[in-house]
């Protein structure tokens, strides 16, 4: 730590994208969206990402460019790699913040480096349970209390909702009349859903969605029929500028998801922009939609098509408002900043962390329900 206070913080992003990524990326996004606020805040922020990132912090490439576009056959191998590099470089840092799963964990362990882990994914796995059995004393923090779920018992530092910069996207008051559906390909999504929804509600539906390889059948056997439906224009996988217009026009988002969503930033997204969200309750979804309030938390199909209809009796201006009260970059970074330094100070009084878990009351107060 610097003499006034300014931290030195390692943010350890995967390499399947660039920091920020060219299109569809998740967490890549996030770590980009929190690294600059940090730097901005004037903290001394390394990036240990893919060559190709764009950042104010220093870089420090794991790979010349990002995985995924780079179409690498052993993506593990470069992961492990980037994880030794950190612990080598451990002592210039105050605390290494890890977006990567655990492949760092037993090299974090073995180190003892103050290090803290933001989970992205699911953790319903059952696969994964022993790794984290050995490692529940690693500091740990969830997006959402619904990820958390199957693991309770791990080291949780707490809860910390992504957060987008308050000018990302615009407020846009007076929508189209199209439903928009922006994700992944995939079973667990919900475009077949999405899809009926539209159809039964009459309105065209607008598609942006990337599709994964190991998706490639169930979209070619499963979505492909449904997109020659002459209410669905089908729109590909789109980049960050071009999500304003495709969200900010829709009457509504549909998210009719089927797992146990550890966020969904896309509902933040829509949010931003004013449109409001109807979305089937799983994961997170009743943490980051406020029922009645920013959109709809619908039970099936049928529902949803009535939501639909009523949709706009929500309003849009609130949406907009609950954005800014609850999933900014700015607030994002704060509750992080406080947990990093929650951890140097146990470890400064030899604490292991546990005694202190879960401090959500005091970091992430959730705003009183808006109205209006």
């Amino acid at each position: 730590m610097t003499l006034d206070g300014r931290l030195r913080i390692a943010q350890v992003a995967p390499l399947h994208e660039s920091v920020p990524p060219r299109l569809y990326g998740g967490t890549e996004r996030i770590v980009s969206y929190l690294t600059e606020q940090l730097v901005a805040s004037g903290h001394e922020v390394t990036l240990f990402a893919s060559g190709d990132s764009r950042t104010s912090a220093r870089l420090i490439p794991g790979c010349r460019r990002a995985l995924r576009l780079a179409h690498c056959s052993d993506t593990c191998a470069l992961h492990l790699a980037m994880v030794e590099r950190v612990a080598r470089r451990a002592p210039e840092f105050d605390i290494a913040h890890f977006h990567i799963d655990y492949l760092h964990f037993p090299v974090s362990r073995r180190e003892h480096y103050a290090n803290v882990t933001t989970l992205h994914g699911r953790l319903d796995l059952p696969d994964i349970f022993p790794m984290f059995a050995r490692s529940a004393e690693l500091p740990m923090v969830s997006i959402s209390d619904a990820q958390r779920a199957p693991l309770p018992d791990l080291t949780w530092q707490g809860t910390v909702y992504h957060g987008f910069p308050h000018d990302l996207y615009r407020f846009e008051p007076t929508p189209g009349s199209y439903l928009a559906f922006l994700g992944r390909v995939s079973p667990e999504k919900g475009l077949d859903r999405a899809i009926e929804i539209a159809g039964l509600a009459g309105h065209r539906l607008r598609i942006a969605a990337k599709i994964d390889r190991h998706d490639r059948n169930y979209y070619n056997e499963r979505i492909v029929p449904l997109l020659r439906q002459p209410h669905v224009e089908y729109l590909g996988e789109i980049g960050e500028h071009e999500k304003q217009e495709l969200l900010g026009g829709a009457l509504a988002l549909l998210f009719p998801i089927d797992w146990p969503e550890p966020f969904g930033m896309v509902m933040v997204e829509a949010m931003a922009c004013g449109t409001p969200v109807i979305a089937f309750p799983r994961g997170s979804v009743t943490e980051v939609i406020d029922d009645g309030v920013t959109g709809r938390v619908c039970d099936n199909v049928e529902q949803a098509v009535s939501a639909v209809a009523h949709i706009h009796e929500l309003s849009r201006a609130t949406c907009r408002r609950v954005f800014e009260q609850r999933f900014t970059a700015a607030r994002m970074t704060d509750e992080y900043v406080a947990i990093y330094r929650r951890i140097l100070e146990q470890r400064e009084h030899g604490h292991d962390g546990r005694q202190h878990r879960d401090p959500r009351g005091l970091l992430h107060p959730r705003n009183q329900r808006a109205s209006g």
